[in-house]
């Protein structure tokens, strides 16, 4: 097996990892505001504890144990290092949560977020963490991901240098090429500002259009600009802003509870011409129903900006949260956007797949073909599995014999094909299937493979007679 590189990039959310012993024991004399010793290795509801950060775990929620018993708890938006009072608010099998209540000694790494959202929202919970200690922190996951589910040892990925150093990103910020942010009849505010909410007898003033609350789907925080995004997105997404609220215009953002409301969401892509490499965006108003008419004004709007080449509607008309809809309809310019990666051309569709950090995927992509020790001789067959719209096997194909793709998902398929067909490849074939349901025939669809792509470890004990399993890591 080859050696497995990984990259990584701010913001973006953490792997689980195992729980290590206690790296830092606490003081045994506790504050005022904390409740004595527990009895019981359970900590219980309300309880509230002095607990030190330790590290990061799932979706970047700070990781620390009770120091009388070392029982786990996980806050949120507590950083390695911070010394904290927190109250159990959960109790989870094995662990519990806990949510804090005062900073008693600040974290280590510790920096300014340039976000005025980064304390509330969901999508940057580590923004505030120095970029260099979210390497750290995602490079030790990755590796207890590679150890406990992987089954490798320590001395094996040492000995071996199957894990290679964190590949960071050049930039932090404006990165992602899809935002999508959603319509909601109340905006969300946190308790802190909460006290000086200006109510306006005008509904419509506290409409949101927004990114959702941690851990809800029915609270909205309004956002006005988002750092994660392009800046010529970020215009579309202030126009919008500026004028979606107008009683007069007639609109109404759905209600994730009454199933009422005609604006569900406003998706931004961003991509480059090919031909003048200046940025492509397009505009994805998803909508209960279809009223063109009704949203006239906003692609008038919007379409005023030369970088909006591509004004789509997607209608959903299910009560469901998703921005797939059953309809899709072109109202102005082009249906697609386009891309360049490693020298190829990628039609992006509103609602196929495409890595989200493009400046990555073009340093990923040329770390699976060093990885995989691609010959360039055409002499090698590559089975990429979970290939989604075929980006990594279209980079590989020419410089091998044959590759075959397999995804689940139809649209992504049809996307693949297109784009092999744009690019002029005719040595790359796809196929539609789920692979969660492949049976012991799966192997003669196709040559024996001396290169196979995986999304997950995991798989590698589909092909028992492999040169190569390159294993990623993106989220």
């Amino acid at each position: 097996m080859t050696s497995i590189s990984y990259l990584t990039n701010t913001l973006l959310p953490l792997h689980i990892r195992r729980f290590r012993p206690s790296l830092s024991t606490l003081s045994c004399s506790l504050a005022s505001d904390v409740d004595p010793a527990p009895n019981s290795y359970f900590p219980k509801r309300g309880q509230t504890l002095e607990l030190v950060c330790e590290s990061l775990a799932f979706k970047g929620k700070g990781l620390c144990k009770v120091t009388q018993t070392g029982f786990v708890v996980l806050c949120d938006r507590a950083l390695p290092g911070e010394h904290f009072i927190g109250r159990v608010t959960r109790k989870k099998g094995n662990y519990a949560e806990v949510t804090k209540v005062k900073t008693i000694t600040p974290p280590r790494d510790i920096v300014d977020a340039p976000c005025v959202y980064a304390p509330y929202c969901g999508g940057c919970k580590t923004q505030n963490l120095s970029y260099e200690a979210q390497l750290r922190a995602k490079e030790e996951q990755v590796r207890d991901l590679l150890i406990h589910v992987g089954k490798f040892s320590l001395q094996h990925l040492q000995l071996h240098a199957v894990l290679k150093p964190i590949v960071p990103c050049r930039i932090q910020f404006h990165y992602r090429n899809k935002m999508e942010f959603s319509f909601g009849p109340q905006r969300w505010l946190p308790k802190e500002s909460l006290q000086d909410r200006i109510v306006d007898d005008d509904a419509n003033e506290n409409y949101a259009l927004g990114l959702h609350a941690p851990g809800f789907f029915d609270k909205i925080l309004n956002v006005d600009n988002c750092l994660l995004q392009s800046h010529p997105a970020n215009k579309v997404l202030a126009a919008v802003q500026e004028c979606w609220r107008d009683p007069q215009l007639g609109f109404s953002p759905y209600n994730v509870h009454s199933h009422k409301g005609f604006l569900k969401h406003l998706m931004l892509r961003t991509g480059r011409d090919v031909t003048t490499d200046q940025p492509e965006v397009m505009v994805n108003f998803v909508t209960s129903s279809y009223k063109p008419e009704l949203l006239k004004f906003l692609v008038d709007k919007v379409s005023v900006f030369p970088e909006v080449v591509s004004v789509i509607n997607n209608v959903n008309t299910s009560v469901g949260n998703t921005s797939v809809g059953e309809e899709e309809y072109t109202l102005y310019g082009k249906s697609s956007i386009t891309e360049t990666l490693r020298g190829l051309t990628f039609q992006i569709s509103a609602n196929s797949f495409f890595q989200t950090n493009t400046y990555q995927a073009e340093v990923l992509y040329k770390l699976i073909e060093d990885c995989a020790g691609v010959k360039g001789d055409d002499s090698e067959i590559v089975l990429d599995l979970f290939c989604g719209t075929g980006t990594i096997g279209l980079t590989l194909a020419r410089s091998v014999r044959h590759v075959y793709g397999y995804e689940v998902v139809p649209q992504a398929i049809t996307d693949a094909r297109l784009n092999a067909k744009i690019n002029g490849i005719q040595n790359a074939t796809f196929v539609q299937g789920d692979l969660n349901k492949i049976d012991e025939n799966f192997g003669k669809n196709f040559p024996k493979p001396d290169i196979v792509i995986s999304g997950f470890i995991a798989l590698s004990f589909l092909i028992p007679t492999y040169s190569y399993v390159i294993c990623i890591s993106l989220n």
